[in-house]
């Protein structure tokens, strides 16, 4: 595998009681800016966090109005601005994204860096209040779009049997929660509430900045300190264990909704998590059974016995889970299931195949290049290392791929182990 051109290189300084991450490159003509905000994922603090994203992008005491704030994005020449959640493990990680054009590209000199940052620090520090809290009409609608977007999730039932199987294998763990929280929790939470819960947030948690682009990071570090000037301490890295779990065998559970198409999902532990030496070999394992279209599950599954409209499988790098996920007719659901425990048995004997070793070696390779195209995967790539302890360098990684061999991969899936067997199946007689 050639050597890579360029590295995934950021310079990190404690600021402001933040970590400020920079990456200076002529390579974008776009400065990217994404915050992020560290939580314990928790049945206390999933739903306020998933609705504070909502209600701090309506709007802040400069812009105390929805349409002032997109305005404004539009004087800065079509500012791309959102903040969403994520789940990363047993985090959430709260995210304020603001892309803008690189002033040295525009025919006027507007200080365009500085009024987008700026712009965040608005949202981060000096939001929209009334009476001391967040405004009742943007917390009442956030909370009646938040509700329909949680309750729409039965809508797509590829999305919905996710993390329907989610829930059942995690049982009492918090990754049971979905991101963007919980229906029933909405109604106890008010605009004073919120509040107090944002500035216990902002006071506490662990916050890093990165900013990708033709930037001089000391300017970055001057407009920084200037337009997000928090009081705080550095914030204390969230403790979250990987919780791993015996299993003893796989437990079956049925679901029958109105569908036109069975999801049968499959949950694995593979007790190796980001920071783990055998991660790397994970990675291939993954990719050999199910990661991609000449996988194991594609080729035997939909493939060769016809049995699924699609078969692939996914990691969930931080938890340590593989979930495999197939659309099936629901009258072969135990000749699927048998079949697919046949794949990760061969992939478990090391009947792998060099061209199929060879060939997710290199898809594996592709993808991750692509990481150097875009400044946001980057800032992900990244960041995974600070929460997960670990942090990877990318060409490091690529070799450590390159080097997996098919004991590796034996050993990795010897590590797998059958959790949760989920079908959503439809209403009618089987």
């Amino acid at each position: 595998m050639a050597a890579l051109t360029k590295e995934i290189a950021f310079e990190t300084t404690p600021l402001n009681g933040l970590h400020l991450h920079t990456m200076k490159t002529d390579q974008f003509k776009t400065t990217t800016m994404v915050v992020v905000i560290e939580q314990a994922l928790s049945e206390a603090y999933v739903t306020k966090t998933a609705l504070l994203a909502s209600v701090l992008k309506r709007a802040t005491a400069r812009f105390p109005d929805t349409r002032l704030l997109r305005e404004h994005l539009d004087f800065l020449y079509g500012a791309i601005f959102d903040v969403d959640v994520a789940k990363k493990g047993e985090r959430q990680i709260l995210q304020l994204y603001m892309e803008v054009s690189n002033e040295k590209f525009l025919s006027d000199q507007t200080q365009l860096l500085e009024q987008a940052i700026q712009f965040v620090g608005d949202v981060l520090t000096r939001p929209y209040l009334e009476n001391g809290s967040f405004a009742d009409k943007y917390v009442t609608a956030e909370k009646e779009s938040l509700r329909k977007r949680i309750e729409s999730l039965i809508d797509d039932k590829m999305k919905y049997a996710n993390q329907r199987v989610t829930e059942e294998m995690c049982k009492g763990e918090p990754f049971a929660l979905m991101a963007s929280g919980r229906a029933e929790d909405l109604p106890g939470i008010d605009g004073k509430s919120l509040y107090a819960y944002y500035q216990e947030l902002i006071a506490k948690n662990p916050i890093d900045v990165f900013v990708v682009g033709d930037i001089d990071p000391a300017q970055v570090t001057q407009y920084i300190q200037k337009h997000i000037a928090l009081s705080r301490t550095e914030g204390k890295r969230i403790a979250v264990g990987t919780q791993t779990k015996a299993v003893t065998a796989p437990k079956e559970v049925v679901e029958r909704l109105e569908v036109s198409q069975a999801k049968l999902n499959i949950g694995c532990r593979t007790n190796i998590s980001y920071q783990d030496d055998d991660y790397p070999a994970l990675i291939v394992c993954n990719g050999v059974l199910g990661g991609f279209p000449h996988s194991k599950l594609f080729v035997n599954v939909r493939e060769k016995a016809s049995l699924a409209y699609y078969a692939v499988s996914r990691l969930e790098s931080h938890k340590g889970i593989l979930m495999m996920m197939s659309g099936i007719d629901e009258k072969n659901y135990e000749k699927a299931v048998s079949i697919i425990k046949e794949q990760v048995e061969l992939v478990r004997k090391g009947e792998v195949s060099q061209q199929e070793l060879a060939q997710t070696k290199a898809t594996i390779s592709n993808q991750y290049r692509e990481l150097l195209d875009s400044p946001r995967l980057m800032i992900d790539f990244t960041y995974n290392g600070v929460i997960s302890g670990r942090k990877r360098q990318l060409e490091e990684l690529l070799e450590q791929i390159n080097a997996v061999t098919v004991e590796d991969i034996k050993r990795a899936a010897g590590k797998l182990a059958l959790d949760t067997i989920y079908l959503l199946r439809g209403k009618g007689e089987a």
